[in-house]
This record gives C-alpha cells, sequence and structure tokens, in this order.
C-alpha cells in the first residue's frame, strides 16, 4: 500500500477515535484543535 494511502488511513482512525470519545460539541473541537496542532508541528518538523 502507497505510504499516502496509509497516512491518510492512519489520521482517520485517529480522527475517528478521538471523535468517539467526545461527550459534548465542545469537547469536540477542543480534540480537533489538538489534533491540528500536533499535524502542525509534525509538519514543521520534517520540513
Amino acid at each position: 500500500m502507497p505510504k499516502r494511502i496509509v497516512a491518510l488511513l492512519t489520521c482517520a482512525a485517529i480522527a475517528v477515535g478521538a471523535l468517539s470519545a467526545c461527550n459534548t460539541i465542545s469537547g469536540a473541537g477542543k480534540d480537533i484543535k489538538s489534533a491540528g496542532k500536533a499535524i502542525e508541528k509534525a509538519g514543521d518538523q520534517n520540513k
């Protein structure tokens, strides 16, 4: 499987797991924000 597909599936699995753990819309927003920060940090490290 190409690396890009594996990466997308991994991100999707993490997103589903994070969102399923949320009990409120506010919690979902916080989880999405923290996931975005983690992705941004990983991108900065791989420049």
